[in-house]
């Protein structure tokens, strides 16, 4: 009995993988042909429906596929994002969303990033809204202003800020001023990956300004950006942070100045070693001299 469900089931799947291979060499035929019907919902349904297969080569052929028909396959993709009890399908619905990058779909990505309960659906909603860009913004911040989500969450959503980079740059310059800390680390956190592609003098003074905020790890966070970018005319400011009233700004700043590595940071850190009185701090600033040296 036991034998004969196995063979049933077998039989089943293969037959599955008949069915979904019959559909994509059609629809691919008729994409070549240009004689696809973007209108042909039952079609769009049937495809949706095939993210579920079991093979994952084949799951990415369907993707792609979708992603090659665009638009006209979104609200299929949203359905099943939202709706679909296999979590394989949202997966992959989310994946598409991101190959097709249509901004309609923000507000259901963000739907399943805060209420699907399958972590993957949640990584790859993130990744869409961020391929998505500009237009997904104001939805992540907002998520990043909220006090109730997890860390996961807001981690994401600063993520996706950075990814998205030059292309939020005019949200991010009023966001700054925010009254939430973790929107402004996030937003510095973006605004260093866009002075990468954009060395704009007004992008630099935003993570010079932010070393004085009132939140430490916004501090840290500009400091941070500040020695990656190894930008010299910050150098004054990290100086100046070295003597902050809290411990991990100043070790931000040494770390930063650090990785800037000019030489004339030598004697201000040689200055501050010997006012410093936190153990751990005196072995940063011993290793930047160093390095610097």
């Amino acid at each position: 009995m036991v034998n004969s469900n196995a063979q049933s089931q077998d039989a089943s799947i293969v037959l599955a993988h008949a069915e979904t291979d019959g559909l994509l060499q059609q629809v691919t035929e008729q994409i070549d042909l240009d004689t696809f019907d973007v209108n042909d919902a039952e079609l769009l349904m049937r495809l949706v429906e095939s993210l579920g297969d079991t093979r994952g080569m084949t799951r990415l052929r369907c993707a792609e596929t979708l992603a090659e028909i665009g638009e006209a396959a979104t609200p299929f993709l949203l359905e099943a994002l939202a709706n679909h009890a296999n979590p394989v399908v949202r997966r992959a619905a989310a994946k598409t969303l991101t190959l097709i990058g249509d901004p309609t779909a923000v507000p259901n990505l963000i739907h399943a990033l805060l209420n699907d309960r399958d972590t993957v659906v949640k990584g790859s909603s993130i990744g869409a809204l961020a391929r998505i860009g500009e237009p997904s913004v104001q939805a992540l911040l907002d998520i990043l202003a909220s006090t109730d989500l997890p860390e996961s969450t807001i981690g994401h959503a600063a993520w996706a800020l950075a990814f998205i980079g030059a292309g939020a740059k005019e949200y991010l310059y009023q966001a700054i001023a925010s009254d939430s800390p973790v929107v402004r680390g996030a937003v510095v956190g973006a605004i260093a990956k866009v002075a990468q592609e954009e060395p704009k003098a007004e992008l630099f003074e935003i993570l010079v300004k932010s070393l004085t905020d009132v939140d430490v790890d916004v501090r840290c966070e500009a400091a941070a950006a500040l020695g990656n970018l190894a930008y010299k005319p910050g150098i004054p400011n990290l100086i100046e942070l070295l003597h902050h009233g809290d411990g991990e700004s100043r070790r931000a700043a040494a770390l930063s100045l650090m990785k800037v590595g000019d030489r004339s940071a030598i004697e201000p850190l040689q200055a501050a070693l010997a006012k410093e009185s936190e153990v751990a701090i005196q072995g940063v600033i011993k290793l930047a001299i160093s390095q610097i040296k």
